[in-house]
C-alpha cells in the first residue's frame, strides 16, 4: 500500500499540474491564434 502512495505522490501530482497548465495554455493559444488571424486580415485590408 505504501508503494502505491509513493507512486501517486511522485507521479500523480506532477501529472495533475501538467494537465491543468495545458488546459489553461490551450485557451490562451486559441485567443492568440484568433488575434493573429485578425491581424493578418487587417494588414491585408490596408494594402
Amino acid at each position: 500500500m505504501e508503494g502505491l502512495t509513493d507512486v501517486i505522490a511522485n507521479f500523480g501530482f506532477p501529472i495533475a499540474i501538467t494537465i491543468y497548465l495545458l488546459v489553461r495554455m490551450e485557451k490562451r493559444l486559441e485567443r492568440l491564434t484568433e488575434s493573429i488571424y485578425q491581424l493578418a486580415k487587417t494588414i491585408s485590408a490596408h494594402r
